[in-house]
């Protein structure tokens, strides 16, 4: 792993303060331009009294190290993975946001939208902020408070049921059943399921309603049996449901800088979703800001771009993750302050009680 070499970089010899600026120097002027830097163009513009000799010199110690490499034979440097990953944990500065546009963040989440709502909000705002492809996982589902449900018979063996989530947030469902219930049945069932399991988180619910539908029925009559065959089928774990994302900026992955192969994997990669979601619910139990270069994030597709993902919170408990993907040159001093803010701010207005 790219991080685990930097770090043994830095246990070994250090790179010295010369050497390190103009690794600095040359990262920020390839995150700028996309080109190979010159040591002709590092000495002059370096600040140091150094010739570009020596410069080249300190350039051909860098890339024995791993950190920069030649694109081409004549051409100067441009950082490694490793490099990127050096500079990223040793040399990045990163100013906090500017509060205009914290400001404009806030606005954008406000606590009034429901949660989908604010996802997909986030998702869209941070695409924008960013230029790039933005990801953002639904919250979990299982920590969320039943408050409300209600049945209503439609045709056939059909009956829709609006569940009231939390205190804003209201699904309706169509459920297919086995038999057609009738209104007495379906106000029965709505009654006791919200006597019951009101108040109940989905995970602690489901367990209740486990417990009930082991019990001896031979002392449970029919229309609770029902009663409790349309909760189990309401309540029913979903698991591609509840590890869901929302993506914005899909097209922006056609700037990653990858070659038409790459491009379609990470396409495909985002179509399917299930790579991205088993990345992103790693992040789960991270603290704050966490960044993957190239091929750190253990999936081939992700070669040639980076990925930086925050958690975000609420009630105190992480509910999912946010992030962004760009090419492995993206101005993360920016980036980084970007994404830690709405991860912040999607959690302090995503409130369950």
């Amino acid at each position: 792993m790219v991080k685990k070499q930097a770090v043994d970089a830095l246990k070994g010899e250090s790179v010295d303060g010369r050497a390190q600026r103009l690794l600095k120097q040359l990262v920020e002027g390839y995150i700028a331009d996309g080109q190979p830097v010159a040591s002709k163009r590092l000495a002059a513009q370096s600040g140091l009294d150094v010739s570009a000799a020596t410069v080249r010199n300190i350039m051909g110690d860098l890339q024995s190290r791993g950190l920069v490499r030649s694109p081409h034979t004549s051409a100067g440097k441009i950082p490694t993975n490793l490099g990127l990953r050096f500079f990223v944990d040793t040399l990045l500065s990163v100013e906090p946001l500017d509060t205009a546009r914290v400001a404009q963040v806030k606005a954008e989440l406000s606590p009034d939208l429901a949660p989908n709502e604010l996802v997909q909000s986030a998702s869209e705002l941070l695409s924008d902020l960013t230029q790039m492809t933005c990801v953002v996982m639904l919250p979990r589902r299982d920590d969320v408070a039943l408050r409300h449900v209600e049945f209503l018979p439609l045709s056939g063996n059909r009956a829709l049921v609006i569940l009231v989530m939390g205190d804003r947030e209201v699904q309706n469902r169509v459920l297919h059943l086995e038999r057609e219930f009738t209104e007495t049945e379906l106000t029965y069932a709505s009654n006791f399921i919200n006597r019951e399991f009101a108040g109940l988180s989905l995970t602690e619910l489901r367990q209740r309603l486990l417990d009930s539908m082991q019990a001896d029925k031979d002392r449970m009559d029919q229309i609770m049996q029902s009663a409790l065959d349309l909760a189990s089928q309401t309540f029913a774990e979903e698991d591609e449901a509840s590890s869901e994302m929302v993506v914005a900026g899909r097209s922006s992955l056609l700037d990653t800088g990858g070659d038409s192969d790459q491009v379609r994997l990470l396409f495909d990669a985002f179509s399917r979703k299930g790579s991205i979601l088993h990345l992103l619910d790693g992040c789960l139990q991270t603290d704050g800001v966490q960044l993957f270069i190239g091929e750190e994030a253990g999936y081939q597709f992700f070669e040639d771009v980076s990925l930086v993902t925050s958690p975000y919170e609420v009630n105190g408990k992480v509910a999912g993750v946010l992030g962004v993907v760009g090419p492995t040159r993206m101005a993360y001093s920016q980036v980084i302050p970007v994404v830690d803010v709405t991860a912040q701010l999607l959690g302090a207005a995503m409130t369950y009680s």
